[in-house]
């Protein structure tokens, strides 16, 4: 029987006849727990990726314990349904604590059961639950036939637990930090199959003992109703690092923009270059090299090597079907077709919409691809599998600089989780490696252009000038990350095509790419448009 003496929920007392191990058993308490609680608290949530939509009921479609000895926690699998006919999966953890004091900003309800008082919160933020989870990840079996499945690297050796920690701000997930020195990522936002970071992450750490990734070391997974594992949380090893290379391409490109004045740098005496023509680094203008500087055309050479060396290894399976090379045929085609041409659909029903919030470059280029817009959509179409000869492998899928972090002298890969947009399905299609590649190059893109964006008023030039340096420095960014990129994967035998097929999918996966970032702009920052507008231009014009 549940009693609820008070209406507003997180001053409510809700009363149960059951201990807390029942709890979820009550079916009368979930029904209000359910409908009175967390439809309120669940849209309060940083990783809660329903705001734009309508919520319209929510339902626990499994629950499974997480305990230790006589210590019980209750993982939630909650089924959110939206007003617009569809609906996501979010995992929460509940506890129960009786400490008046405690947590007294994460509270989920107030709850009296049959001996006791006290609050449900969000286990995430209890450390004995963060302690009970990594004690059964680092002492799990060989092999797991239970519900709830725990798993730890072959070989390695777990260190008794001292201390665990919440990971700062995350959007969509939520991390915590054991030992400082591992990372538990626990998935908010699941899906009926194993989580492509889980997957690939494993893989190229223990099948391919791939350097440059975060090491898989644990996970935790559940076998739900229908018998489909289902990933909850993965744990690697924490890598030192110096930041992400999104903040330390974004220094570096100011440099260069500063340099312009102090090195009196004309634009009309640098060197021009085609798109997609790469150079050697010897072979590079003396302008182009004083004005970049070594440090810069080494570390986008390096990111190229790192990047190739990724897709060798995932490349490189002849067992696991999920990761064995394969090649271009007519149903990847008709994929690709019908998911592209529907998303840009959407996104010129957005521009249409949305041209009173621009001005200036922005609005031209708006209308130019308004304008263009079955020129845009015949290049999208014009998709011909059977001239592609080069390989389809599992890619990073949603690669740009904010996935990489910077250590000394090196780069470091993670978050293989996929595009957001996209279906569970749809991010474990093998796609053409070059795809990755093109997303690094629209983030290069982002980063100049921002740099002229939030520091324009410490350089001389005016903004035209700004992108005419930014759009050459683009090229020869290109240029030089190609040059490696090919080189090493070539000698690797990964096919990735001849010249002319790489170029093809080159411009086809960044009118993708700036395709997709356009919808992103177009609602939260209007201003920024310009930066896949100018990226869908260049591949027009080019």
């Amino acid at each position: 029987m549940v009693e609820k003496t008070i209406t507003l929920s997180k001053t409510s007392l809700f009363s149960s006849i059951n201990n807390w191990e029942e709890i979820i058993e009550d079916k009368e308490f979930v029904n209000v727990f359910l409908s009175d609680v967390l439809e309120d608290y669940i849209q309060k949530q940083r990783w809660y990726g329903g705001k734009s939509s309508e919520l319209k009921y929510i339902e626990l479609i499994e629950y499974f314990r997480i305990q230790q000895g006589d210590e019980v926690y209750f993982g939630l699998i909650l089924e959110v349904n939206f007003v617009e006919a569809f609906y996501h999966h979010y995992f929460l953890p509940i506890a129960f604590v009786s400490d008046e004091n405690f947590a007294q900003e994460n509270r989920i309800l107030p709850l009296k059961l049959k001996n006791q008082e006290g609050y449900i919160i969000d286990a995430m933020h209890l450390e004995a639950f963060r302690k009970v989870v990594y004690q059964r990840i680092s002492s799990a079996l060989p092999i797991d036939k239970t519900p709830v499945q725990y798993h730890k690297s072959e070989g390695f050796n777990f260190p008794a637990y001292t201390s665990s920690r919440l990971m700062g701000v995350e959007q969509s997930n939520t991390s915590i930090i054991y030992n400082d020195a591992f990372i538990l990522k626990f998935f908010r936002r699941i899906y009926a199959d194993k989580n492509p970071d889980y997957e690939m992450s494993r893989f190229l750490s223990l099948k391919k003992d791939f350097k440059n990734t975060p090491p898989y070391i644990g996970s935790m997974n559940i076998i739900d109703s229908e018998n489909v594992n289902i990933t909850i949380g993965l744990m690697q090893k924490l890598v030192a690092n110096n930041g992400d290379a999104w903040e330390y391409f974004l220094k570096e490109i100011d440099v260069i923009y500063r340099s312009i004045e102090s090195k009196k740098i004309n634009f009309d005496n640098l060197p021009n270059i085609q798109l997609f023509e790469n150079k050697k680094i010897s072979e590079l203008p003396p302008e182009i090299v004083d004005w970049l500087g070594l440090n810069l055309i080494n570390k986008v050479s390096l990111l190229a090597k790192r990047t190739a060396e990724m897709h060798i290894a995932l490349g490189s399976e002849f067992e696991d079907t999920a990761f064995t090379p394969t090649r271009f045929n007519g149903d990847y085609t008709v994929w690709l077709k019908n998911r592209l041409t529907y998303q840009f659909q959407n996104r010129l029903n957005l521009a249409e919409n949305n041209l009173h919030k621009l001005e200036g470059y922005a609005l031209q280029l708006a209308k130019e691809f308004l304008d263009n817009k079955n020129i845009i959509r015949k290049r999208l179409v014009n998709f011909d599998w059977t001239k592609l000869k080069g390989e389809r492998i599992r890619i990073h899928g949603d690669y740009h600089l904010g996935q990489v972090l910077v250590q000394d002298d090196d780069f470091c890969i993670l978050d293989f989780e996929g595009e957001p947009e996209s279906t569970i399905r749809d991010r474990k299609v093998k796609q053409p490696p070059l795809k990755d590649v093109a997303g690094i190059f629209r983030s290069f893109h982002y980063a100049i252009y921002s740099t002229i964006f939030n520091n324009q008023e410490h350089y001389k030039k005016n903004q035209e000038q700004l992108f005419k340096y930014g759009e050459l420095l683009y090229k020869y960014m290109i240029s030089i990350f190609l040059e490696t990129y090919i080189n090493t994967t070539q000698k690797e035998n990964l096919h990735i095509g001849y010249s002319s097929e790489r170029i093809f999918i080159l411009k086809y996966c960044l009118l993708e790419k700036a395709i997709y970032e356009l919808g992103y702009e177009l609602n939260s920052r209007p201003k920024w448009t310009i930066i896949p507008l100018k990226g869908i231009a260049n591949i027009l014009n080019s």
